[in-house]
């Protein structure tokens, strides 16, 4: 099993039978999971307690049309499968993975770095001089309005795999997709950043934070 598609015998496609694909892990679980192997050598029960690990991780990246991106934009690019679950750790949290992984995500576009700007420096100022109503219901509105674009990239995303996945099957050049999918991903993240500052100056809860995701 070489990558997180090939442990569920599934195609290095976006698109997913997601009720399949819960079947398949839950008879996967079953026959790997070490509780039926403890009779085994110990040898057996390493092999079984790994393969259950792997099994979990890759239905955590597939199951999820963002991850699953993620970790696809990943393989195609020959980073390994520990490398794309830190791009899904980081992803929509923080902007450092945009710095820090600079080497395979792409910055986001100049003009969303440029508005975000703009809005960080509204919550720096309504921060110094204290979120009053008015100040307030200005931040809950730009937040709202971010949670609804990162939204928007999320189904533009979505909408896109069934592209990449007409390439593979006419054998098609990928890489201006894959180069699409990579800046969508990095402007989600950095939208994540900003949302996420605005959240907690707010005092509000993360629910949108975790859109098209249910690890």
């Amino acid at each position: 099993m070489s990558d997180y598609f090939s442990v569920f015998d599934l195609p290095r496609k976006l698109q997913v039978d997601e009720e399949g694909l819960r079947r398949r892990f839950y008879e996967l679980s079953r026959r790997h999971h070490p509780d039926f192997h403890q009779l085994a050598s110990g040898a057996e029960q390493a092999s079984a307690l790994e393969s259950s690990a792997l099994i979990n991780r890759a239905y955590r990246a597939l199951r999820d049309p963002i991850a699953r991106v993620e970790y696809l934009v990943a393989l195609e690019e020959g980073r390994d499968h520990r490398s794309a679950e830190s791009d899904r750790s980081g992803a929509g949290r923080s902007g450092r993975e945009v710095r820090d992984g600079a080497a395979t995500r792409p910055k986001p576009p100049r003009d969303l770095l440029e508005e975000m700007l703009e809005v960080q420096e509204a919550l720096e100022e309504a921060k110094a001089t204290g979120l009053d109503e008015a100040a307030r219901a200005h931040l809950a509105g730009e937040r709202r309005r971010l949670v609804d674009r990162r939204e928007a990239i999320d189904a533009e995303v979505v909408r896109r795999g069934a592209e990449w996945d007409a390439a593979v099957d006419e054998g098609r050049h990928r890489a201006p997709l894959l180069a699409w999918f990579k800046e969508a991903l990095a402007a989600r993240a950095y939208l994540g950043t900003v949302i996420d500052d605005l959240g907690q100056a707010l005092g509000e809860g993360q629910e949108a934070h975790v859109s098209h995701r249910r690890h």
